[in-house]
């Protein structure tokens, strides 16, 4: 599978999402551990679902691929890299006239957690939202027990705005949801600070 790159970063680059990666997508959509952290846990999702799901986020044009760049050696006559796909991320819930936008991402391949993956794709997609699209406010949701993501999202410069307490349930242990979001002020304020 051929990815292209888009967006360029340390570790990884954003590419364009593509139908060619489903199975793996399936593979994360149905593996317990990766999931656990998604809204996506309860479900189970069929690989026509997930084919449909791909090709609406396709055609939005603001939804990509996370690959690395660990086996990168240049590029080929038409521009493509043929590295790993590890996550996805994007923009939903997007408003063109108050200039927000919500973020999602997942980083499915676990051998990639944990070591800067995620918060190097993050740090390509507000720089595409804020430069690219203009967007004012970028917002997200976490789950409280997710540390981990907690931590990569203020590294990267998001906020904490307020808790909807209890509004996660995991068996039967409840979790906050908490509100997170970064100000375009913020981003060019820091822009060079953002490790």
């Amino acid at each position: 599978m051929a990815h292209y790159k888009r967006v360029l970063g340390e570790k990884v680059y954003l590419s364009p999402i593509s139908l060619e990666n489903v199975d793996t997508f399936m593979e994360w959509l149905n593996d317990p551990e990766v999931i656990w952290f998604t809204t996506f846990h309860s479900e189970i999702m069929s690989l026509i679902k997930e084919k449909e799901a791909v090709e609406n986020l396709a055609k939005s044009g603001t939804n990509f691929s996370i690959v690395t760049r660990d086996d990168d050696n240049g590029v080929g006559k038409s521009g493509v890299f043929r590295n790993k796909v590890i996550g996805n991320c994007g923009f939903f819930r997007i408003s063109e006239i108050n200039r927000t936008a919500d973020v999602c991402i997942i980083i499915g391949e676990k051998d990639y957690w944990g070591k800067g993956y995620g918060s190097d794709a993050l740090r390509l997609l507000i720089k595409f939202g804020f430069e690219n699209r203009n967007f004012n406010s970028i917002n997200l949701r976490v789950f409280s027990f997710n540390e981990r993501a907690i931590a990569c999202y203020e590294k990267v410069g998001f906020k904490r705005q307020g808790t909807c307490r209890e509004a996660v349930i995991r068996g039967n242990r409840k979790y906050d949801l908490i509100y997170m979001d970064i100000l375009a002020s913020e981003y060019f304020e820091k822009k060079g600070d953002i490790q």
